[in-house]
């Protein structure tokens, strides 16, 4: 069984999976539906992604709309990033608040991403990247708040970060407030 740890943001879960050592190296499971039990966390997930980045690179903040709205499930399989959720969820006492925490393919650790928050990463060390998503990708849905913004304050621990053109001209969190108030 995995352990199962809140964090100060409704919904958002850090899971530690039972790792298993010996002289050959490891075992462990990645994924068990019945970590979730019964609950919404259980999904049903549709979708499995991956991507590598090198150390340094910024991917986010990123989330769905409506319909297609997205829960994730991420972890890293090799290397190291900082991983950060934003609450975008319309009349959340936690509206604009992020979690972060650091994914190590050491330590197997996941995160849990519930719809209505977006969502990002920093590379610390290489890194494959591996998540399941809740809904299929739709472009037309596809939104995003500036990494950088100040209002949210994030400290992404790269130096010099490698951004993506389009993750330069996502809106504020308060251009998005008030042009959507909120996912």
């Amino acid at each position: 069984m995995a352990e199962l740890i809140k964090t100060p943001l409704s919904g958002v879960l850090e899971i530690f999976p039972k790792k298993f050592l010996d002289k050959r190296g490891y075992f462990f499971e990645s994924y068990r539906d019945d970590w979730f039990g019964d609950s919404e966390l259980n999904h049903g997930w549709v979708q499995d992604n991956q991507s590598f980045s090198t150390a340094g690179t910024v991917r986010g903040l990123h989330f769905q709309r409506g319909e297609f709205s997205q829960a994730k499930l991420v972890r890293v399989i090799q290397g190291k990033v900082l991983d950060v959720a934003v609450d975008l969820r319309k009349g959340s006492p936690t509206f604009g608040k992020y979690y972060s925490t650091i994914l190590d393919s050491e330590k197997s650790n996941l995160l849990y991403v519930p719809n209505g928050f977006a969502h990002g990463f920093s590379v610390l060390e290489d890194a494959v990247f591996v998540y399941k998503c809740s809904n299929y990708y739709h472009k037309a849905s596809e939104g995003g708040i500036q990494w950088n913004d100040q209002e949210l304050g994030i400290d992404w621990k790269v130096s010099l970060p490698i951004i993506s053109e389009k993750d330069q001209d996502w809106p504020t969190l308060n251009e998005f407030r008030l042009t959507e108030g909120g996912l």
